[in-house]
């Protein structure tokens, strides 16, 4: 099937296929958690003190008693084959932003040839993938293949559930032989940790005798699209690449903001039911569903959790969406930018600290200028983020998540902070050394009797920040949407925790110098506002004047690339904080930027090699076809004595000859290989490839538009966006 064929035949199938009739639905707390191995489950399965030993653990953060592992094992395993499970996996997370997984069964052969059912504490604990052919940046060789998972018992264990069976799934860490992480969980822990560390000496010193394990909590934002099979088989950029190399803006996008928190689709509607359930039934917390900015994209958000658990549920959440997508018939595409001059996706990190003692540390209440404990933990935030918002951006720095920052959909790339009118009046205030009263809530009045009166913030949001107070937490708008939360968090969780230390060091000085304890925080807050205040800032971060001040003026870095942002990972001041803090060694932090940078340029030369053959075997090809049609027509009209425009054949001709040359010069700078350091050959990604990528795809998007349709072989914007 060539040309158009293809396109109208997928067109026909979706039209006129039969939706999926929605499951009849079930009480949620009938299905909670029904596949998790939770505490419950433990409490009802576990002897009493096995369990109070795992839950001290779970809940406090208490060291792991290994002598229970073997009565857990049996168990966990009794669980899951009552659930049909026939295997285990430990699920890990390899610095790929994605899910990795080793599935073994619960079989153990007997000498007499018969086998039975086996799952012991020493498999539980720990497991052993190759750990040869995931990335390391450069920890071990090829050749030293050893590593090893590690049950993390915070994570609880649950079971997957597919058409081809269930299987148990344990989260865990992932290590090399000689003990560096090459993952994302063990860091992610270890920054809770030292926050933890750190917020206990703070809160202590406030005056709190009685203080908790503090985590940091975490409930993601996740934008997706969907379009249909169909569509996204015939279009080899989607399958490989996640986003459309090609394709020309559509007559109607999303100008008239009409699918934004519009009727969503039917066939949407099952599809995301279909989500819920299954992310009910593993204790997920999905709680909101909306349509979504740009046509065919959507968004699902869950409730806060504890930052380990939901940096897992993430994962899971992702691998949801994709699977279930399939069972309806669609492509979920979690790509930041899959269609050009489209709303691209991100993933709103909403962030925000605590423990059972004090609450939430960052909920201001209703009189923010005397609540002393939430003004040291923001102040401290306030200081992290100027101090090392090079590091925020270096850790959601992806080759897809370039086409979204300093977007009008999407943040900028200078780490900012939004506090709202409301706060950034008492900080203001701690400026001058008082601080005497803060603004209130209103009360708003329609001025229609039959509406409510309603309650007023006492600040509004800012949409176009990167990193935003909205309430009891911080919004940290600028990840992307097919990245692992845990890079973000544990970038949060590291900064806090060094500032919160900083703050610690000052108040004992002070303290000790005499001061009362009201006007020593009052002192450090005050320092803490004129040393890093320039990165508070309220106003339009999309406008150009804000990106000069913030350069200029305020000294802020404006990292306009990943090719411009990793090397920060190479920088002593941020090797130092993770150091110190004992977060992530040299070593490990060395690989981290190996890593990200490696596939940064391969994601940019798989794209620019994808554009080079799309250009050159399909759209190539489909431009000739058609302008020997319409020569040949203008010919035959000549032959008639009929006058033709000429015109239109000469610009596809000429179209067509420029792809063609730009597609050659782009062919000719991917042969490029002899560059002296990483940095250099990301550079040449970004100034050289891109920049050609876009040209030769300028030209191809302009034939579209004037190619006849029944010759333009790919699925255009319209039906992929359009068509559901």
């Amino acid at each position: 099937m060539s040309g158009n064929a293809a396109r109208v035949q997928a067109v026909h199938q979706i039209t006129n296929r039969a939706l999926i009739p929605p499951k009849p639905p079930e009480r949620l707390e009938d299905i909670w958690a029904e596949n998790v191995f939770n505490l419950s489950k433990m409490q009802a399965s576990l002897p009493k003190a096995v369990f109070k030993s795992i839950k001290n653990t779970i809940v406090t953060g208490e060291k792991l008693d290994p002598s229970i592992a073997d009565t857990v094992a049996l168990a966990m395993r009794d669980w899951a084959t009552s659930k049909g499970a026939l295997y285990y996996a430990h699920v890990f997370y390899p610095m790929t932003n994605l899910s990795a997984e080793k599935h073994d069964g619960f079989i153990s052969v007997q000498g007499d040839g018969n086998v039975i059912s086996e799952f012991s504490g020493k498999v539980l604990v720990q497991g052993e993938p190759d750990g040869s052919s995931f990335p390391n940046g450069g920890i071990r060789d090829t050749f030293e293949a050893r590593g090893y998972t590690g049950w993390d018992v915070t994570s609880p264990a649950y079971i997957m559930e597919t058409d081809n069976g269930s299987t148990l799934c344990i989260p865990t860490v992932f290590v090399s032989w000689t003990g560096e992480a090459l993952d994302k969980k063990v860091p992610l822990l270890r920054s809770i940790a030292a926050m933890d560390k750190a917020a206990n000496k703070v809160l202590k010193l406030l005056g709190n005798a009685n203080v908790a394990h503090v985590n940091s909590s975490c409930g993601a934002e996740q934008e997706y699209f969907l379009i249909d099979a169909n569509f996204a088989s015939q279009r080899p950029d989607l399958l490989l690449a996640g986003r459309t190399l090609f394709g020309k803006a559509p007559a109607k996008g999303q100008e008239f903001d009409d699918h934004y928190f519009g009727a969503i689709p039917e066939r949407v509607q099952v599809f995301m039911q279909d989500v819920e359930e299954t992310l009910y039934k593993l204790g997920i917390p999905a709680k909101t569903r909306h349509n979504e900015v740009a046509p065919g994209q959507f968004e699902i958000a869950p409730f806060f959790e504890a930052a380990n658990v939901a940096s897992d549920h993430q994962q899971l959440l992702m691998t949801v969406l994709k699977h279930t997508a399939k069972q309806h018939g669609f492509v979920c595409l979690l790509h930041e930018k899959p269609f050009a001059g489209i709303n691209g996706s991100g993933k709103h990190v909403n962030w925000s600290v605590g423990n059972a003692t004090q609450g939430n540390l960052l909920d201001p209440g209703d009189s923010p200028h005397d609540n002393a404990q939430f003004l040291v933990f923001c102040g401290a935030v306030i200081r992290g983020v100027h101090k090392y918002g090079p590091l925020m951006r270096a850790v959601i720095a992806t080759a897809s998540n370039d086409h979204r920052l300093g977007a009008n959909e999407a943040p900028p790339a200078i780490m900012s902070v939004y506090l709202g009118t409301q706060l950034e009046e008492v900080f203001e205030q701690i400026k001058t050394g008082t601080v005497t009263e803060s603004k209130q809530k209103g009360v708003m009045d329609l001025g229609v009797d039959v509406l409510p009166h309603l309650t007023k913030d006492a600040g509004d949001r800012n949409r176009t920040s990167p990193f935003a107070f909205t309430g009891n937490r911080f919004e940290f708008r600028a990840v992307g949407s097919s990245q692992s939360v845990s890079g973000p968090l544990i970038a949060l969780n590291t900064m806090l925790a060094d500032s919160l230390d900083w703050v610690g060091n000052r108040l004992e000085s002070e303290l000790a110098n005499g001061l009362e304890l009201s006007t020593a925080i009052l002192t450090v807050l005050k320092e803490v506002m004129e040393t890093h205040g320039a990165v508070v800032f309220g106003g339009n971060g999309y406008s150009e004047e804000w990106h000069k001040m913030a350069v200029d003026d305020r000294g802020l870095a404006n990292l306009r690339t990943t090719a411009d942002a990793l090397p920060t990972l190479k920088e002593a001041y941020i090797e130092d904080l993770f150091a110190k803090t004992g977060v992530l060694t040299p070593v490990e932090l060395a690989s981290r930027f190996e890593v990200y940078a490696e596939q940064y340029i391969l994601s940019i030369e798989v794209e620019a090699k994808l554009v080079v053959n799309m250009a050159k075997t399909i759209i190539y090809p489909a431009a000739l076809e058609y302008l020997a049609k319409l020569s040949s027509t203008i010919a035959s009209l000549a032959g008639l004595g009929v006058d033709f425009d000429k015109e239109s054949a000469k610009k596809i001709a000429d179209l067509t000859n420029a792809m063609v040359a730009t597609t050659s010069k782009l062919s000719t700078a991917l042969a490029k290989h002899d560059f002296a350091t990483t940095e250099n050959k990301m550079q040449y990604c970004a100034q050289t490839l891109r920049p050609l990528m876009d040209e030769v795809r300028l030209s191809a998007d302009a034939l579209e538009g004037e190619v006849a349709d029944s010759f333009w072989p790919l699925p255009t914007y319209q039906e992929m966006l359009f068509i559901k």
